[in-house]
């Protein structure tokens, strides 16, 4: 929504950059600027002063992360914007509580949490997490590896493309000033250059795509003239990787339930100068119904998730999922991956991912899937990965990418083949 309002306004280019930074970093920082404001303030904000506290948030991260914004700035803009927003009653509160923040950041700074005494407590103001989120990850990963994951999900993810076949990478890492991935054959990371803005993404020399995303596809291990099916296919960075591994004799199946991502799939599509991919609006909790063929080869299921794997890149995710929202996400997850299952030919592949690592939707539900689906089984992955990401699969042989330690997005993916 925020990318779609700002490209459909009149903001200069760098004023739409301060609004993005300024509403993202909000957001991955709301547990611990709410921390410093609460030793600010001398009462908690009752829940009809909403608006009041978003704009405390708002100065508060101008004030303790942009440095390059003057504080006196940071404050007064807040004040107009309250008078904007016709809030002119609080104007006064917020100047008193604000100036007070200045002066504590300037000088004696704020408390938080001992991460060894108090882990859950640390990883909910410092590390910025809702409580139930912290206990999770205290309690699945322990304290150190829950906090330098909390850590590594404050900051913004590194700008990552995938470069499109017969594009050579060298050039395009020069040219956005990155360097290649430590994993993804064909992936740029750490661009300099917002890559959207460069001449060759119109071209379509290049896609926005974490390399996590980018290991995803390879699973499947699509060959030249092949037909794929990618189940969930919007917003397509994955199905037309797949439509350029299969090449213009082959053919990749988009199938996408929601009629406005749709167009996400052709435009992607039309940018790199792809003809080989059929994007059609279907329900794969209730089968394909693609009137022809009635088995395939190869089919990838994205399912949709929590996607708390992608806490740096979608940071909202953090306050909009709560803690029972996770066995609905699994649910729905195993119920398409159940369905998507009835098309796999025999001998055939089902690639099945996730971008989170709760147990529910990774180990559980495949646990579950096999034992409901005894004519499947788990087959390593490693032969279709890079050497270089074979690291990459865990014990169970499952794909397992994590921020803290390969910085990239959070995914989970197994493949799963039919005897």
């Amino acid at each position: 929504m925020l990318h779609a309002a700002l490209r459909d306004g009149d903001l200069p280019r760098r004023e739409r950059a301060f609004a993005t930074e300024l509403t993202y970093g909000t957001l991955r920082l709301r547990g611990r600027i709410d921390a410093v404001l609460s030793q600010c303030l001398e009462r908690d904000l009752s829940r009809g002063q909403w608006g009041i506290r978003n704009l405390f948030r708002l100065a508060a991260y101008q004030i303790l992360f942009l440095p390059r914004v003057r504080n006196a700035a940071a404050v007064s803009e807040t004040i107009e914007l309250a008078r904007a927003k016709r809030l002119d009653y609080a104007a006064g509160f917020l100047n008193a509580v604000l100036r007070k923040l200045v002066r504590r950041a300037e000088g004696p700074g704020f408390t938080f949490p001992d991460p060894r005494e108090n882990p859950i407590g640390h990883l909910t103001d410092w590390g910025s997490l809702p409580a139930w989120l912290a206990e999770r990850w205290v309690a699945e990963l322990g304290p150190r590896e829950a906090r330098a994951l909390a850590e590594v999900c404050t900051k913004a993810p590194p700008r990552t493309i995938r470069v499109s076949a017969g594009v050579d990478r060298e050039t395009v890492v020069r040219r956005l000033r990155g360097r290649p991935c430590r994993f993804a054959p064909r992936g740029v990371t750490g661009l300099r250059l917002d890559p959207v803005l460069d001449p060759g993404f119109a071209r379509g020399e290049f896609t926005v795509q974490d390399e996590a995303s980018q290991l995803v596809p390879l699973l499947l291990g699509a060959e030249p003239e092949e037909t794929v099916v990618d189940a969930c296919a919007a917003p397509g960075a994955k199905a037309v990787q797949l439509a350029e591994q299969v090449g213009p004799k082959g053919e990749v199946i988009a199938l996408e339930l929601h009629e406005a991502r749709l167009a996400l799939i052709h435009r992607a599509a039309h940018r790199l100068g792809l003809s080989n991919l059929r994007v059609l609006q279907r329900d794969v909790g209730k089968g394909f119904d693609l009137q022809g063929r009635l088995r395939f080869k190869r089919i990838l299921l994205d399912a949709p998730c929590s996607g708390l794997g992608t806490l740096r890149r979608n940071p909202d995710a953090r306050w909009r999922v709560r803690a029972e929202d996770i066995p609905v996400w699994a649910e729905r997850s195993l119920r398409l991956l159940s369905s998507a299952a009835r098309y796999v030919e025999r001998d055939g592949v089902l690639v099945y991912s996730v971008c989170t690592h709760t147990p529910e939707e990774t180990v559980s539900l495949i646990t579950r899937f096999l034992e409901e689906q005894p004519d499947f089984r788990l087959d390593d992955p490693r032969p279709f990965l890079p050497p270089a990401a074979a690291e990459l699969v865990d014990a169970e042989g499952a794909l397992r990418t994590w921020p803290q330690r390969h910085a990239c997005d959070g995914f989970y993916a197994v493949r799963l083949v039919r005897s």
